[in-house]
């Protein structure tokens, strides 16, 4: 048997990025050289840290129940993994269970008899109703990522699906009724070495679409924003960044693109010449997102903390917002771009506005880092202007809320996610709410009552979810390199 630390370092530096700790894996990459490790990344399956030490578990597991004389003793209770590092402590918890467990036997059989009986209820509670659920043949499975896929976004006028994955690609899926089933555009995110153009070997960490759906612009950890059309053809390559691009954003005007680095600035792209039009130094640790307040001011968050509004052409911030207390991991202007909201791994969700220094809004509920926040595409100056304004944000905490943000009160908890949630989206029209966890679901909720409307069950914890502009499809991305797409008029 053979164990290099290189391996070792390879697998907890996956694991890192598929639990969603992106920067925590930027870090533990450089410092550990994993980019001169000769390990294929794409050969190595997903979650193969866990695989390993679960086989590992039942090793031990199968030693401990296997006494001395060859004699099986059931174990009472499943092995923990901290359990399998100390088995003596766990022979004598196990004897001690047993010798209790016979104690109660003799005294009587009748509360048994009671406990079998309520058992059965409360697993048949947790089922989901059979008209909820989606079964497997009613949603398209799109293979071909050979890694991860950390994200997905629907063309804003076809039904094309973009794909950026951890294999160091990103792929478009033609999903119109008259394409060719499952045909699929793929994007190599490739670097100069020489005279060649070899893979670059690192994740495709974001990507988003232009207004009119002609552009897909593209984010790396090679540190290279790209600019590709719907053909696949590669039109721009924007490097300025030293070191990976977390988030990009095109405006809505199509002319400038935004993005943020580990290199702790932000640049605006002139997304015709490739340019860089401005850079901003502002932050003092790596910026993780960015989102346009008006087609030239934006704002931007890091783990620094702190979150600063810029404009084009402003050598300095117009404004900066201090309260969190941990890093704040995404932000989001409202429909009209009156109000930010941010959140943060200090499990506050926060509303600022430019009309004053501290927050509109504290929110405190979740019980875990939150992870990503959406506005509902509701309210004045929307498409759906008779409708409240409502803010969704997905935490670690299992949990989805839906927030009153005129109030500032959680209007609604949901709650049948089991893993970490990393991405919610709303319907176009804002009747309903896509949620996707590690658990391998995606949930699909009224906004109105907070109820449970479908429930699809994929094959790998779930990074996106994203809804089509009819607001008649749904996709979600894997980390067992799936794509997923559920046409909610089949159902």
């Amino acid at each position: 048997m053979s164990l290099t630390s290189d391996e070792v370092n390879f697998l907890v530096y996956r694991y890192l990025q598929e639990s969603g700790f992106q920067h925590s894996a930027y870090t533990f990459g450089i410092e550990s050289h994993i980019s001169q490790s000769n390990i294929n990344g794409a050969l190595v399956p997903p979650a193969a840290l866990l695989s390993i030490l679960q086989k590992g578990l039942q090793y031990t597991e199968a030693e401990i129940s296997i006494g001395e004389d060859g004699t099986e003793h059931r174990l009472v209770e499943s092995l923990s993994l901290i359990d399998a590092v100390m088995p003596d402590v766990v022979a004598t918890r196990q004897n001690q269970q047993n010798q209790q467990k016979q104690a109660i036997k003799n005294e009587t059989n009748e509360a048994n008899g009671e406990e079998a009986a309520v058992a059965p209820a409360q697993a048949e509670a947790m089922d989901l109703d059979s008209s909820i659920e989606i079964p497997p043949s009613k949603a398209t499975a799109l293979r071909g990522h050979e890694s991860e896929v950390f994200i997905c976004a629907w063309n804003p006028t076809k039904d094309l699906l973009a794909s950026g994955s951890g294999d160091s690609t990103a792929r478009i899926w033609d999903l119109n009724d008259n394409a060719e089933p499952k045909a699929q555009l793929i994007l190599r995110h490739c670097i100069r070495k020489g005279e060649c153009e070899v893979p670059s070997n690192k994740d495709v960490t974001s990507l988003d679409w232009n207004c009119d759906g002609s552009l897909l612009a593209t984010g790396s950890y090679d540190g290279y924003a790209r600019i590709w059309n719907t053909i696949g053809l590669l039109t721009t390559t924007l490097g300025q960044h030293k070191g990976p691009i977390f988030a990009l954003k095109w405006n809505k005007k199509g002319n400038y693109i935004l993005s943020a680095g580990v290199d702790k600035t932000t640049i605006i792209w002139d997304a015709a010449s490739g340019q860089c039009t401005q850079q901003f130094s502002f932050h003092s640790a790596p910026a993780l997102d960015v989102d346009w307040q008006t087609n030239t001011s934006f704002a931007s968050c890091s783990t620094d903390q702190c979150i600063h509004v810029c404009k084009l052409s402003m050598d300095r911030p117009i404004k900066s917002f201090q309260g969190h207390t941990n890093e704040v991991n995404a932000i989001k202007w409202d429909p009209q771009g009156n109000l930010l909201a941010s959140c943060s791994d200090d499990m506050t969700l926060k509303i600022w506005s430019m009309k004053q220094d501290t927050c509109v809004h504290d929110l405190q509920a979740h019980s875990k880092e939150i992870y990503t926040i959406k506005w509902s595409p509701t309210g004045p100056g929307t498409q759906n202007p008779n409708m409240n304004l409502i803010l969704a944000s997905a935490s670690f905490d299992s949990t989805v809320r839906l927030w009153d943000v005129e109030r500032g009160a959680c209007m609604h908890t949901l709650t049948k996610h089991t893993e970490p949630v990393y991405s919610v989206a709303f319907s176009p029209d804002g009747k309903f709410l896509a949620s996707g966890s590690f658990d391998k679901c995606v949930h699909i909720w009224s906004t109105q009552s907070g109820q449970l409307v479908h429930s699809y069950k994929g094959t790998g914890g779930i990074f996106e979810v994203c809804w089509n502009s009819r607001g008649d499809k749904v996709g979600a991305s894997a980390s067992d390199g799936s794509v997923v797409v559920l046409d909610l008029r089949k159902l």
